[in-house]
């Protein structure tokens, strides 16, 4: 059987060079070449969800990709789809950086200028460590796809605009219907979701961004187990040591939460830090929420604008949530989508602060009542964006959701005056 073998460099002439002699090896079987690190990993998810006998064997990274760093990259490859053995192609061959990217999940390193002998032992060697993991695998019960879990992350288009209100409700609805959930606070120098959820824990995030190998028992005592059975991974209580958690940091609990949680929502606030814009490109849905007003508008606009011209995320692959609805307002959900170029979600969220107010004053935002309407579409958001498992019989009316709430899966419209 061919060995599958995805080249992920950016660099034209390295391209040139590593897919002609890949091209030499024996039963060697290049596949078309990614030139980043988000094409890198959005293939593989892809052919992950297929099977994972359509992952290729061996992946081979250059130093010079982007725009996530090699060393990062690999960890996330890694973490996500261990049946795949990654190579590291590089110019520094030291005993250090050898080290290093045997940490990250390298299984192999190559010295630039390329040696046909080497890069022909080294293919090899991590094509037959591959192929064994997958027969491990395939005689193990459950066989992993390499996707891991969804993530999610909801940012503000400016503060004020609904952004952990909806992060919390969708992380709710993801846990009410039975999945592994982690409400994550990326809004690191202002984050509510503690004072939200009347939640008094001394660790945070901020404990997990010094580790660079997040163990389960690391991530078990950062993470605060909420009475709904939400998990919870919290903003330091002192904003100034936001700072600690960088990008680097952020990616790689991020990638820890993906392995060990079927779902991942994460809070990102309004304000855009290298933690935050990390999550954002990591994600699998970006939500931005915004009201139907010029100011809040303008700010989605300027926000979707900067992800692009900053690589974090295209304008088409964002959805925009618009919250505080009303059909009088002038500024309606195409008109949002129009100026902003994005996707807008079909479930938009009423405006009826006054069914709110008590939970938010009280802190027990998870405690509000299942009529409410503001709720019954902040669920059904969830269901749109595919983070409730549907029971079966849930269409009939027959779902029962944990935690007591009833019939939340069908997203039931009420027939009254208040939907």
């Amino acid at each position: 059987m061919p060995t599958r073998i995805l080249p992920a460099v950016g660099d034209a002439d390295a391209v040139r060079s590593i897919t002609t002699l890949l091209s030499q090896l024996p039963d060697a079987e290049p596949v078309a070449p990614v030139v980043d690190s988000t094409q890198l990993v959005d293939t593989l998810a892809r052919l992950a969800a297929e099977s994972v006998d359509e992952l290729p064997e061996v992946v081979v990274v250059h130093e010079r990709i982007g725009p996530v760093p090699a060393l990062e990259l690999i960890r996330e490859v890694a973490l996500r789809f261990p049946a795949v053995g990654v190579i590291l192609v590089t110019s520094d061959a030291s005993p250090g950086l050898f080290s290093a990217a045997m940490d990250s999940g390298a299984r192999g390193l190559v010295a630039l200028p390329l040696s046909y002998e080497e890069l022909a032992h080294r293919v090899q060697a991590v094509a037959q460590w591959s192929v064994g993991v997958r027969r491990h695998l395939g005689h193990g019960g459950d066989v992993f796809t390499g996707v891991g879990g969804t993530v999610v992350t909801v940012s503000g288009a400016k503060g004020g605009v609904g952004a952990t209100l909806t992060a919390i409700q969708l992380a709710l609805a993801a846990g009410a219907s039975g999945r592994g959930v982690v409400l994550v606070d990326m809004d690191l120098q202002s984050g509510d979701i503690a004072s939200y959820l009347d939640v008094q824990f001394r660790r945070s995030v901020v404990d997990l961004a010094a580790i660079t190998d997040i163990s389960p028992r690391v991530l078990a005592d950062a993470v605060f187990r909420h009475d709904t059975g939400v998990a919870l991974l919290l903003a330091p209580g002192e904003g100034e040591r936001g700072e600690e958690v960088t990008d680097r940091a952020a990616r790689q609990i991020v990638s820890a939460l993906r392995s060990r949680y079927e779902t991942v929502v994460i809070d990102c606030g309004a304000q855009m830090s290298g933690a935050s814009a990390a999550a954002v490109e990591m994600a699998d849905t970006a939500v931005l929420v915004t009201t139907p007003d010029v100011v809040a508008v303008r700010g989605a606009k300027r926000m979707v604008r900067m992800w692009d011209r900053l690589q974090i995320r295209k304008a088409e692959e964002t959805t925009v949530v618009v919250n505080r609805h009303t059909r009088g307002t002038e500024i309606q959900p195409p008109l949002i989508r129009r100026i902003t170029g994005t996707t807008v979600a079909a479930t938009a969220i009423p405006a009826n602060f006054k069914e709110l107010q008590g939970a938010v004053d009280a802190g027990r935002l998870h405690e509000l009542d299942s009529k409410s309407v503001v709720k019954q579409a902040l669920w059904a958001l969830a269901g749109e964006l595919g983070l409730v498992k549907v029971p079966d019989g849930a269409q009939k009316g027959g779902g029962r959701m944990r935690g007591g709430d009833r019939g939340a899966l069908t997203f039931r419209r009420r027939r009254d005056g208040g939907g």
